[in-house]
């Protein structure tokens, strides 16, 4: 096998020996950020906001700046899926906002700049977030906080070297036609490392991925993004002279599912070429209709406004205002609106071997608040999965995602943005069908590999559930 750089994303990936910390001393590290007496989130009235609020014909929620977001009205209706009408309140912010991390190669091994962070909607306080993750009202300091730290190594290209960096959507059923710049900058210079940061290898945030509420939403987006297997190392990543070396690589050894991972990464032979998947694509965005309309807030059938909260049925989520306080944030004390739903969600990513090789089952699936009528999406995506368990007219694959005989690659709760979301989590699994399972694949499914993946990966067409998964695969 041909030299590899030890620095790449590959390598990092394999890397759980960190010389900047231990595990053990970053878990320490990492457990005596939470400090609650230093931010406190209190639910309150909707007449108790401070800069936000209801316009006088109670059409919107909106800040006084008129940035940031609103919470606005829309009336929804598609030919997609078993409802065909709908209303719901939906976040509009137009602004695209910048998540990035910050990487390093030191002393030969490369290192991602990683912060603990409070957000109000987190279910455990405290979550990993990127280097930066700021608005471009935070950016411009429309709050009249501090300047995000480590700014200027993403929008100074004198001071680092872009890697990755793509425009990519956020929740296309709570969100209208939102995206964020996801970017990895590589720095070569000295830089003061603040309390809320650390470094930490690819392998060792992957491991993390597998923990319950540990990495946050925008973390798991940049790090969907980054190539596990370099353009320029797919000539260079011998599959026989792995299985020669019984798998292991730098003194890694690849797990069996990493493996079957590494070979639909390498793979050149899959079930469809990437022209036949564009056609795919092409056609589900002429199939598939959305209508979405503006509306009042006050004029949602179904919903109700109260005194704390907009809501409709149980099922679904609901409008509140909290009181924020936060002594480690660019701003200490503020109020604002976010979306609840205490309902866990299910988004599974259903895999089968196909000649051989791992193939991963995408679905194209319409959304309110998408952009472009359809995303490329997991195979399940639903709310309130435990209640759908009992019932007949369950997503197509969901008994699938349950099925004992199959396996389990990946299991982990995970919880979306706490700065728009409260408490609100999905449970995220990737499981491998039976290579003899025969399955009846719909119209707006199509298999692919993890090369295929990768690809469309870079023009933003994997929605942010599909990213949250692809986040998680790991080689060991």
């Amino acid at each position: 096998m041909k030299t590899i750089d030890k620095s790449s994303f590959f390598v990092s990936s394999l890397n759980l020996k960190n010389e900047m910390q231990d595990f053990q001393s970053f878990e320490k590290w990492f457990k005596g950020k939470c400090k609650p007496e230093e931010f406190s989130v209190k639910k309150i009235p909707f007449s108790e906001m401070d800069k936000w609020g209801f316009d006088k014909d109670f059409n919107k929620i909106t800040h006084n700046s008129g940035r940031f977001f609103s919470i606005e009205g829309i009336d929804v209706k598609t030919n997609f899926g078993s409802v065909a009408k709908w209303e719901q309140p939906i976040i509009n912010q137009p602004e695209i906002g910048i998540l990035g991390i910050i990487t390093k190669n030191i002393n030969g091994t490369r290192y991602f700049l990683m912060q603990a962070k409070m957000e109000p909607g987190n279910i455990n306080t405290l979550q990993i977030s990127p280097t930066l993750q700021a608005t471009k009202s935070n950016l411009t300091r429309v709050h009249q906080g501090k300047t995000p730290e480590y700014l200027d190594y993403f929008i100074n290209p004198k001071m680092s070297k872009v890697l990755v960096d793509q425009l990519q959507s956020e929740q296309g059923g709570r969100f209208l036609q939102k995206r964020n710049r996801n970017m990895v900058v590589e720095i070569y210079q000295e830089i003061e490392i603040l309390s809320d940061f650390c470094w930490l290898t690819l392998a060792e945030l992957k491991y993390l991925l597998g923990k319950d509420n540990v990495m946050n939403m925008d973390a798991r987006s940049v790090l969907s993004t980054i190539p596990l297997i370099e353009d320029s190392l797919l000539d260079r990543i011998s599959v026989s002279t792995l299985e020669q070396d019984g798998w292991y690589f730098n003194d890694a050894q690849l797990s069996v599912v990493g493996i079957d991972y590494l070979k639909s990464f390498l793979s050149t032979d899959p079930l469809y070429t990437v022209d036949e998947i564009i056609s795919w694509y092409t056609k589900q965005k002429m199939s598939f209709e959305m209508e979405v309309s503006s509306i009042p807030l006050k004029s949602m059938n179904n919903w109700q406004i109260l005194e704390d909260k907009i809501c409709s049925d149980a099922r679904f989520f609901s409008v509140i205002a909290v009181q924020v306080k936060a002594g480690t944030r660019e701003v200490q004390s503020w109020t604002q609106p976010l979306i609840e739903d205490l309902n866990i969600g299910l988004l599974a990513l259903v895999s089968q071997k196909i000649n051989g090789v791992l193939h991963f089952l995408i679905q194209a699936k319409v959304e309110p608040g998408n952009r472009d009528v359809i995303e490329l999406s997991p195979t399940v995506t639903c709310s309130s999965y435990q209640a759908l368990s009992i019932k007949s007219n369950k997503p197509s694959f969901f008994d699938d995602v349950f099925n004992p005989f199959n396996k389990v690659h990946y299991d982990a709760l995970q919880s979306e943005e706490g700065g728009r979301f409260y408490h609100l989590q999905n449970r995220n699994m990737i499981v491998e069908l039976n290579e003899n399972m025969n399955l009846t694949v719909p119209d707006n499914y199509i298999w692919m590999t993890l090369r295929q993946m990768r690809e469309f990966m870079r023009y933003g067409m994997f929605n942010i559930e599909a990213r949250s998964l692809i986040a998680a695969l790991s080689f060991i």
